[in-house]
């Protein structure tokens, strides 16, 4: 297969040509068989990859500009990578020849606003590199959206991504994007808005390309707002069985929501039984009782933070919730966060040789006590192992399914399929933040009707009128 992709008919041959007549930089147009497979597919995903043709690292506005054109100048296919974490298919080549542009390059900062609490920066920029740059200058602000370390602006805009701060900070769809400037598949150069944190002039393009997965354009600046960086606390609560620890967080988040308390929760995140097992058996020291976990993460002043702590303390008791932990010090702090942040790294553990198959589904909070708990009846009557976690307090959680070999890959598409069915059925979303990509496309219809989808495609076909920014993504088969 990789073969027949370095046998271009004539007009991709020309193409390459022309990027290296126009790009004649030493190492920014590539064709190297290795560095191809670098960038068939992203590392955090279990899909078959397959290359593209060409690869060029931009370092400018202007480089993607001149290989926009060209790609449209020869019907050649171009697909967009920044961090290169997506786990959707967002990075696969079509099956025609194409080209893969690199954003990573493309990693300044170039302003920092501290008055106005915004910056503005270039897709290759990860969010923690900007915030490690932000506290070394000792500037109080930081950005919230957390997805996975190295996930560059550029992939998070696109693809809509959240984290674990999704409680109190919401997702790339919120406040967060103030401006992209896009290069169209036309070539044109266009800035979506101003840098005012407000604007009620003409429609919000910047939303229309948050979600887009480079279909629509690519993303070479954004203007980003950040927030007061806050005292934060950790604590750690178990439970006999994941419907009470769903059910307690969907009573205290509505209890403080109400004004029972100053509403501190930042994070509210479950490890299953399951991936507590998981997390025991990678690091037999740590010596966690196997039962379903909330992390959680609270962040203020801290009389804030000590009456929202209380709050949910008793709530989670009411819950059957026991030995509620409330780390002091930000080293043990960060210790008991660290649990949380690698756990599904720990899941490997459960199944040595497995591969995994991670879901990303959201329900309103309400709904996902229901929704966890049909899931682990499903998982368990299939006879699978797949631990259970994920941010709970927006209604979003993920199951790794681990598998081996084709049979039990039918496997895993069956419950994905039941879980994203259910969730869709209770007002929920087939993706919660990982984005759409090759893999979910066919729920689309259902979750949003097909007039919806009709719109999406109206749009797509206006602007990418030959359908060369990442085809095969997002749009439904016969969509695009």
């Amino acid at each position: 297969m990789f073969a027949m992709h370095l046998i271009f008919i004539p007009l991709q041959e020309h193409a390459l040509q022309e990027l290296r007549r126009v790009l004649p930089e030493p190492g920014v147009v590539s064709t190297d068989p290795d560095e191809l497979w670098g960038y068939a597919q992203s590392v955090y995903t279990q899909l078959p990859g397959r290359p593209h043709s060409i690869v060029v690292h931009a370092r400018s506005t202007d480089d993607v500009v001149k290989v926009v054109n060209i790609s449209r100048r020869f019907l050649v296919p171009i697909v967009p990578c920044s961090g290169g974490t997506s786990l959707e298919g967002n990075l696969s080549a079509p099956e025609s020849p194409s080209i893969c542009i690199d954003l990573s390059g493309m990693d300044c900062i170039l302003e920092i606003n501290e008055a106005d609490a915004d910056v503005v920066l270039q897709p290759g920029v990860t969010w923690t590199r900007l915030n490690e740059i932000l506290k070394e200058k000792n500037i109080p602000l930081f950005f919230p959206l957390d997805p996975a370390p190295s996930a560059a602006i550029g992939g998070m805009i696109a693809t809509g991504c959240s984290g674990t701060n999704a409680v109190r900070y919401g997702t790339a769809r919120a406040e967060w994007i103030l401006n992209v400037t896009v290069v169209l598949p036309s070539g044109e150069v266009i800035k979506t808005r101003q840098r005012a944190r407000k604007s009620s002039a003409g429609f919000d393009l910047t939303k229309l390309f948050i979600g887009s997965e480079g279909t629509l354009g690519i993303i070479t600046e954004a203007t980003i707002r950040l927030a007061p960086l806050l005292p934060t606390r950790v604590a750690v609560v178990q439970f006999p069985d994941v419907r009470q620890a769903t059910e307690a967080v969907c009573d205290f988040m509505t209890q403080i929501d109400r004004g029972v308390r100053v509403h501190a929760t930042e994070c509210a995140e479950l490890l299953d039984s399951v991936l507590m097992k998981g997390l025991n058996m990678a690091s037999p020291d740590e010596g966690w009782s196997e039962k379903d976990t909330l992390f959680l993460k609270f962040q203020g002043s801290p009389s804030a933070i000590h009456e929202t702590s209380e709050v949910v303390k008793t709530v989670c008791g009411k819950h059957g919730g026991t030995g509620y932990r409330l780390a002091h010090g930000e080293t043990e702090a960060e210790k008991l966060w660290d649990l949380r942040r690698h756990a599904f790294l720990h899941a490997a553990a459960l199944r040595p040789g497995a591969r995994g198959w991670a879901m990303d589904v959201c329900v309103p909070v309400s709904k996902l006590p229901d929704l966890i708990y049909a899931a682990k009846e499903d998982i368990t009557a299939l006879n699978m192992i797949a631990p259970i976690g994920g941010h709970i307090g927006d209604g979003n959680f993920h199951a790794l399914v681990l598998y081996q070999g084709a049979e039990e890959m039918n496997l895993v598409e069956e419950i994905t399929s039941r879980i994203v069915h259910k969730a869709i059925a209770l007002g929920g979303t087939c993706t919660g933040e990982h984005g759409v990509g090759t893999r979910k496309r066919h729920f689309l219809p259902i979750e949003l009707g097909q007039g919806t989808v009709n719109v999406m495609t109206s749009i797509k076909r206006t602007i990418d009128p030959h359908n060369l920014f990442n085809p095969g993504k997002l749009y439904p088969d016969g969509h695009a």
